[in-house]
């Protein structure tokens, strides 16, 4: 940061395509790493998995899915800053073009318009709008003590 100030200016930066975002835009909390540093996403971010932020405020695991006010140091969109939660109006899911989830502490529901991912380490469930479920993994485990019903217009097997 250091070698960014010029003759006690601050000179502008953008990311590698030139883009710079100027003033506030609404994000969400897509997710917390393992060192606490918040990951998030926003209109415009190509990142599925969200993009680490910086934050003005404490975050927890309990705000994941919360919309964030976010500006970005020096209209860089790779560097996020997250300035604060987003006020929730009980019962109000949060939107992100497109991106809505609801909680209610028995069932969370994640809509979004052209897919959904769920992915933990090698690992993944898409759910795509064609109505396609994609699991992938290492090791695929299905048990029941019921009925395991495979039903579908032709099933393969190997």
């Amino acid at each position: 940061m250091a070698e960014d100030i010029v003759a006690g200016t601050v000179k502008p930066h953008a990311d590698e395509a030139g883009n710079r975002i100027d003033g506030v835009v609404i994000g969400l909390l897509v997710s917390i790493n393992e060192d606490g540093e918040p990951l998030v996403a926003f209109p415009g971010n190509a990142s599925e998995t969200g993009i680490r932020a910086r934050s003005t405020v404490a975050l927890r695991h309990d705000d994941i899915g919360l919309e964030l006010a976010l500006m970005f140091e020096n209209g860089n969109p790779a560097c996020p800053l997250v300035m604060g939660r987003m006020h929730q109006t009980e019962g109000v899911a949060p939107r992100l073009h497109g991106v809505t989830a609801e909680a209610d502490g028995q069932r969370l529901e994640l809509r979004a318009d052209r897919e959904i991912v769920l992915r933990c380490g090698r690992a993944s469930i898409t759910l795509t709008r064609a109505g396609k479920i994609l699991l992938r993994g290492t090791y695929l485990l299905s048990r029941s003590s019921g009925v395991n019903r495979i039903k579908g217009g032709s099933v393969q097997i190997n």
